[in-house]
């Protein structure tokens, strides 16, 4: 063992606590039982079966009210590891689970057996016939393909709110359809076909012409069974008109019968039933959806109503005038949303009683957006709107920026209300619907109920298809509270069905919390159906038992999760999911999500439990050590949950008395440091990359992975001893070489100047001039501390910088110009808590420039380009992501080439300052995706503007990338 590795036991609460009764029991200390771990991994080979508790606790929680703790998790490659994974379990009489995003709401993603990963290998978009249709893999989001089909003016139709994480996987398996998708832009109605494997291991296309042929052969009574329930169901037109009737409006509560009207072979029937199944049924690995037009004209207003019932009544007069999505808001929802960044602070001051309706009209062309617009305004002027604050408007705006957020508002409905909730009460999301010319009633109805069972909920939904959600917030480990919620459930679901007719779950598919109340609203006739097709297709019950079928009238009370209190920074989360997809670690270790999950066990443990001894072994490297820090987790989250910075505390927690010193000494003598570091980066040149590599990774064994970085062959040269003379008189920007390029040099094989020459004749060229103080050694943004936690060192540096810079900048008179975007977000925000009350004062006197955004405004328009290459691929970090430059990148390298390519999968590279040197397996998994991007085509140059992410890009794709500044310089070189 490393002599300096950290103690796991400095990260056990501090505080006793009680064992919750829903906590894992001490028996599962050890992970999957030995026989079953051994047995899988025979079958799939190594690496694909995830055993540890802390694999299984991670694994146990999605974005429902549920949690259920599987015996074993595996990851599937391929459709051969599902089939000899089903195939397995129908030797031994075991159940499977399929888990993507783990976005759902209701338990669909949970299993207490075998549960199976089929995110992590399951991506992929290939756009067919210009883009009318596209071929998705289920691990894929729902904006990845959309940002594939973006180029081709095309969109898929179903449109979740939790798009950015949810997958086509889980979309199609729970018919989840979001904003404007209704009753016919869902999967159901889009489909152009799927690929499957059935419970049996048989994989059938939809769309081979021979496929029923197959079929037939391959499962003789499974088809004659569907054909069987098919003449049953025809035979009966009262049940036929039941059916067509139940799909006029929402519905995902149980299976979709009207699959057996739809198609007339066992395939047909099939491709219907698979949709909504909610993976009962079988895997779907693939699906080929029919694109819809993208309509770019877009107009839309947030009209305020003195009440729900108001908003409500208002719906029809938008649908009839074309709206393509009226989205309706009350006022919990509307007052919860001012934690979502952007979102006007007044918003905290609206009257309980308001509520919103969010009104979209979107056409292809000018014409088509003024004839909309005039229908709005005839309906505007029936209305009676009320203002009670100041930011609200009232009015239609085509801007895209303030479209943008008031959809950011509206999507973040169950985060935001859910992060405002009681700490320690657990998140109920329902969600039904009732025929639209109903929805005020409902309104009505529903705010009746809540408070007749002492709820105080929030109400939000898709009003144009009668479609409402509601969040309810209770502890679940208080029987009282929960014999409360199962009232309300009781009341709830009578009312939605013997007053309204409506349907029990409109998008979120049936799932464990209304499976009881399947023939409540279907009747036995029909639930019996489903019984039967559950029966015909899984006969051995191996897929998702008691998510959509289940005879207990109190399952939705089986598994409700508990939610402790943990810190602060985390303790809103409600396990949404949202933040896994721009995890660089997601594919590696933990993600926020589960790094929170794995938190909250922690916490449901008694002290010193043998569950919480073996977690806490595992979350040192797991969560902590492979956490990036960039907290792009936090952009993400619609309530800003930054897991990252939890992460730094946690490190900060970690170190030892000794080792703070260290740091803060650093910090105290960094002139002398950072000159020993070029030194030593220039030494490295003569004694070559094996040795080196050698050495360090003897040091790394020695003392400890996370304090001694590996020595990459990527790393470049070192920077040269001088910085470029420049004078001050003249000077319009004062300019601050961060360390990092003080200390490195260009690229290998980079002809030209250093970055800050380049930077320094830039800005002369442009007629800009800028200074570079003398005394700059010895001087950093602090991130180098700020990400490790050591907060002394941090302390020491953020109030040096922030005094040297107002120096420099003749108090703040000057933009002070940073050439790293790491560097000037930790300058201009995150050194702010560190500092002083004085020198707070004087943070707030500076401007802050990224040497991006001073080249994009200030200098590019006064330039000249001259020489162009054809092609640029940029790399966005994560900083710029924070500081909102992206634009600038691309700006630049558009003037450098006449063709820029931002890739799909662009994200953090997780270099995150020498973090990709601790642990190069980070960087590895995280640029995986785009990396294949950039090398599956060249271009002539590869441009970002952060050294050390270029130098783990550089590693990630063998290509050479460099500052788009340097690019700049060359591009106008006269």
């Amino acid at each position: 063992m490393p002599v300096l590795e950290p103690n796991p036991q400095t990260l056990r609460a501090g505080t006793p606590r009680r064992a919750a009764p829903d906590r894992v029991p001490d028996l599962q200390a050890r992970g999957t039982p030995k026989h079953l771990r051994e047995e899988l991994t025979a079958v799939l080979g190594p690496g694909k079966v995830l055993s540890t508790v802390s694999d299984l606790v991670r694994y146990a929680s999605d974005a429902s009210p549920y949690r259920f703790v599987p015996q074993v998790v595996v990851v599937a490659e391929d459709i051969d590891d599902v089939s000899a994974v089903l195939s397995y379990a129908h030797g031994k009489g075991r159940e499977v689970v399929f888990r993507a995003a783990g976005t759902s709401l209701n338990g669909q993603a949970q299993g207490e057996d075998i549960l199976v990963d089929v995110r992590r290998h399951w991506a992929g978009v290939e756009v067919l016939d210009g883009g009318a249709r596209a071929r998705i893999r289920p691990g894929t989001t729902v904006v990845r393909a959309n940002a594939a089909l973006a180029p081709y003016g095309r969109v898929l139709g179903p449109d979740p709110a939790s798009a950015i994480a949810c997958t086509i996987g889980g979309v199609v398996a729970n018919n989840a359809s979001g904003m404007t998708a209704g009753t016919t832009r869902n999967s159901y109605r889009t489909l152009a076909s799927l690929t499957f494997v059935l419970p049996s291991g048989t994989v059938v296309d939809t769309a081979d012409p021979a496929a029923d042929e197959e079929l037939a052969r391959a499962e003789p009574r499974l088809c004659a069974g569907l054909l069987a329930l098919k003449a049953d169901i025809e035979a009966d037109p009262e049940l036929t008109a039941r059916i067509r009737a139940k799909y006029a409006i929402k519905n995902t509560n149980g299976y979709r019968l009207d699959a057996f009207l739809d198609a007339d072979t066992p395939v047909g029937i099939l491709r219907g039933l698979m949709v909504g199944s909610e993976g009962t049924f079988g895997f779907i690995s693939e699906v080929v959806f029919d694109t819809l037009p993208l309509d770019r004209k877009v107009s839309t207003a947030l009209l305020f109503f003195p009440s729900l019932p108001a908003a409500a009544a208002a719906v029809p007069l938008f649908n009839d005038a074309g709206a393509l999505a009226v989205e309706l808001m009350d006022g919990n929802t509307l007052r919860a949303s001012v934690k979502v960044p952007g979102v006007p602070a007044d918003w905290a001051e609206l009257p309980k009683e308001t509520a919103a309706l969010l009104v979209e009209f979107r056409a292809p062309d000018e014409a088509g957006q003024e004839a909309y617009e005039e229908a709005a305004a005839r309906v505007m002027g029936r209305l009676d709107l009320v203002a009670p604050v100041g930011s609200v408007t009232n009015a239609f705006t085509r801007d895209a920026g303030t479209i943008s957020g008031y959809w950011k508002a509206r999507k973040a409905f169950v985060t935001a209300v859910g992060g405002a909730r009681p700490s320690g009460t657990t998140l109920i999301t329902e969600d039904f619907a009732v025929p639209p010319a109903r929805l005020a009633e409902a309104c009505a109805e529903l705010l009746e109920l809540q408070g007749r069972h002492g709820f105080d909920a929030a109400v939000a939904g898709h009003a144009a298809h009668g479609n409402l959600h509601f969040l309810l917030a209770f502890d679940a480990g208080d029987p009282a509270d929960v014999e409360r919620y199962a009232g309300f459930m009781d009341d709830f679901c009578k009312l939605t069905v013997e007053r309204f007719d409506g349907s029990l779950k409109a998008e979120h598919a049936t799932g464990r919390n209304i499976a009881p109340f399947l023939e409540l609203e279907w009747g036995p006739k029909a639930t019996e159906l489903m019984w039967r097709t559950k029966e015909v297709i899984d006969p051995d019950g191996v897929l998702a038992p008691r998510i959509v079928l289940d005879r207990d009238p109190q399952a939705h009370l089986r598994g409700l999760k508990t939610i402790p209190t943990v810190e602060p920074i985390a303790d809103p989360c409600i396990e949404c999911g949202f933040c896994e997809p721009t995890c660089p670690s997601h594919d590696l270790t933990t993600t926020p999500r589960q790094r929170i999950v794995l938190r909250r066990e922690m916490m449901r443990q008694a002290d010193g439990s043998p569950v919480e001894t073996s977690l806490l072994a595992s979350y040192g490297y797991d969560a902590v050590d492979t956490c990036a820090g960039d907290s792009t987790c936090k952009l993400a989250c619609p309530v800003g949950i930054d897991t990252g910075a939890l992460m730094k505390e946690f490190r900060h927690e970690r170190h030892s008395a000794r080792e703070e010193r260290i740091a803060a000494l650093a910090a105290s003598d960094f002139r002398a440091v950072e000159a020993a570091a070029r030194l030593a980066v220039r030494a490295a040149e003569r004694i070559g990359d094996r040795l080196l590599g050698t050495v360090t990774g003897l040091a790394r064994k020695a003392v400890r992975p996370d304090l001694v970085p590996e020595w990459l062959p990527e790393i470049p040269g070192a920077a040269p001893r001088r910085l470029p003379r420049t004078h001050r008189p003249a000077a319009v920007a004062v300019y601050y070489p961060a360390c990092v390029n003080r200390i490195f040099g260009n690229p290998e094989g980079h002809r030209g100047p250093s970055l800050p020459e380049a930077v320094v004749a830039l800005s002369a060229r442009a007629g800009r001039p800028v200074w570079i103080p003398d005394d700059v050694a010895g001087t950093c943004c602090a991130t180098i501390w700020h990400s490790k936690g050591y907060e002394r060192g941090n302390e020491v540096m953020a109030n040096r910088i922030v005094e040297a810079a107002w120096g420099w900048t003749a108090g703040g008179r000057l933009p002070l110009v940073v050439d790293a975007s790491s560097c000037t977000l930790g300058i201009a925000h995150e050194v702010v808590p560190y500092l002083t009350d004085d020198n707070r004062e004087l943070h707030a006197e500076l401007t802050v420039l990224d040497s991006l955004v001073w080249a994009a405004d200030e200098l590019l328009p006064r330039l000249d380009v001259r020489h162009r290459v054809g092609s640029a691929v940029v790399h966005p970090t994560c900083s710029m992501r924070h500081l909102g430059d992206e634009d600038r990148l691309t700006a630049l390298a558009g003037a450098c080439a006449e063709e820029v390519v931002v890739p799909q999968d662009a994200g953090c590279c997780a270099f995150a300052g020498d973090r990709g040197m601790l642990h190069p397996e980070l960087t590895a998994s995280a640029t995986a995706k785009e990396a294949a991007e950039v090398t599956a085509r060249p271009f002539d140059v590869h441009l970002s503007a952060n050294r050390m992410c270029e130098i783990g890009m550089d590693r990630a794709t063998g290509r050479s990338y460099h500052s788009a500044l340097l690019e700049l310089e060359r591009a106008t070189r006269p």
